[in-house]
């Protein structure tokens, strides 16, 4: 089969359109249409039907455009592990994690990355959905669980916990819980039930709003709920990790705190020697390293 031609087809399946395909492969509509209609006649099919406002793919058009974007995403896991095989880190590293992670852990340490290696180019991509990594939707991701997917290289990095957390101008006007039911004289900020996040944090928002609570603050991400805490709306449920970027903030009812939630970084197999995924998963675990140490620091007992 004319490798030319399935290029040409893929990029109008893609586009839609054999105007807006010819302007991405810089050729003409006419010559787009000539190489479509030849793959087609080889193929003895139609792959595209006619409509005034674009192309839609045919039955058959669906098959032959699945293969050939497997193909285009294993050029490009080539292609990477080409330029990878040198020794300078550069190019575009898609990330994916959590939005609390993401924004509250990760994001601030990156300008060391960047520093690093000023060549790099990360592409964060913050939400709750796993994304699949064999299919090459991220080329890196931290999860809140151990990955279910198979041909991953994955690794536990670092234990969460959620607890209880207030600043101090807050507990100075309101006073502090000496138990969990006195939460019913505090406003509790946290993320909703409803909300997409890990099963441990959950179950402790529903066990915590099974006590009568005068107020509450919802919000669907942990970003938020920070925000919450800091501008003194009340005590709020975070992840135990934003206390090393917000010290001033107090822990409130010691004994209350979530399962624990482990983290793990995993990328595809077929990633193991690139040499970005290499540079930013040592720079991630060198960072949890500096995080576990000041922890022991700044509380030497055993959690």
């Amino acid at each position: 089969m004319d490798w030319d031609k399935l290029r040409i087809f893929h990029a109008v399946a893609d586009a839609g359109s054999l105007t807006h395909a010819g302007e991405a492969l810089n050729l003409s509509q006419s010559a787009v249409s000539r190489q479509i209609r030849a793959l087609e006649e080889a193929l003895g099919t139609t792959l595209f039907h006619r409509h005034a406002r674009g192309l839609i793919l045919t039955e058959q058009g669906e098959l032959l455009f699945e293969a050939t974007r497997s193909m285009s995403r294993r050029l490009e896991t080539a292609a990477a592990r080409i330029r990878d095989s040198r020794d300078e880190v550069f190019g575009e590293l898609r990330v994916t994690t959590t939005v609390g992670f993401g924004t509250l852990w990760l994001a601030p340490r990156l300008p060391a990355l960047y520093a690093k290696f000023p060549e790099l180019k990360i592409d964060l991509m913050l939400e709750e959905r796993v994304l699949d990594l064999p299919m090459r939707e991220a080329d890196v991701a931290i999860r809140m669980k151990e990955p279910s997917q198979a041909d991953l290289v994955r690794r536990r990095m670092m234990d969460v916990r959620m607890r209880l957390y207030a600043t101090p101008e807050y507990l100075r006007a309101n006073g502090t819980p000496a138990t969990i039911e006195d939460l019913v004289n505090f406003r509790l900020v946290c993320q909703s039930v409803t909300a997409t996040q890990v099963s441990a944090g959950a179950s402790l928002v529903r066990e915590l709003l099974s006590h009568p609570v005068r107020s509450t603050f919802t919000v669907n991400n942990y970003f938020g709920v920070l925000q919450g805490v800091l501008n003194h709306l009340g005590i709020g449920l975070l992840p135990d990790y934003v206390t090393e970027d917000f010290t001033h903030l107090v822990r409130v009812l010691p004994e209350v705190e979530s399962h624990t939630v482990p983290v793990y970084l995993a990328y595809p197999e077929e990633l193991r020697q690139s040499k970005r995924v290499a540079a930013f998963r040592d720079f991630v675990l060198e960072e949890i390293i500096a995080y576990r140490r000041s922890r022991i620091e700044a509380d030497p007992a055993p959690a």
